[in-house]
This record gives C-alpha cells, structure tokens and sequence, in this order.
C-alpha cells in the first residue's frame, strides 16, 4: 500500500495554532484518498510555528497528485488557525508543495492545489 508523508506548516502569528480536528484528503489522477484525521497520539499537533508530519496510508496508488483537500471541525470551542503551507512527499519520493498562507475560520473544507 502506498504512503505518503505529509508535513504541516502553523504560521508563527499570534493564536495561529488550533486544537481542532484536521482532516486531510488526497485528490489524485488515478483515485481519491479517504479522509484521514492527522494527529499523533499524546502530542500536541497544530502549534503556533509548529512543522508536523504525518504518513498518510491509501489503499491503491492515486496518481500524479492534483490537489489536497484540508477540512478542520471544531473540538472543543471556536479555534481558528494559520495554515502557512503544506508538503506531500509521494511513494517515488517526489515533493509537491500546496501553499496556503491564510487563516482557516469556521468548520468547512479548503482546496488547495499544487504551487
């Protein structure tokens, strides 16, 4: 089963960090990801200027990858959060970078494509 290392990047602002739930999806040309919550047990992910990194597992090769889809629900209270970018390492060891540069308000789902 293919893996793909996934590296988060939190903006270093004030309250950038967030305690929500991040979901991510993979969007391929061959096939699409489930969503997988990013987070690592007994760790706090999401940290003001904090750079995470996940291995996110999918059941059959996705292609050439087309975009990331993020999705963030609330926790426990309103958090907002600064995502500066995000890094995908494929299985052949290419890198793509989504960058992103922008608070991420509410509970709802953000596209971002390779930059």
């Amino acid at each position: 089963m293919p893996s793909y290392t996934v590296t988060v990047a939190t903006g270093t602002q004030w309250f950038a960090g967030t305690d929500d739930y991040v979901y991510l999806t993979l969007q391929g040309t061959d096939g699409c990801s489930e969503r997988h919550l990013l987070d690592k047990p007994f760790y706090n992910d999401f940290e003001r200027g904090a750079v995470d990194s996940y291995d996110v597992t999918v059941e059959e090769d996705l292609g050439e990858i087309q975009l990331i889809k993020i999705e963030k629900r609330k926790y426990w209270y309103k958090d907002d959060w600064y995502l500066k970018y995000i890094t995908v390492k494929t299985p052949v060891g290419d890198y793509l970078e989504f960058p992103c540069y922008r608070w991420i308000t509410d509970e709802k789902e953000v596209v971002l494509r390779d930059g």
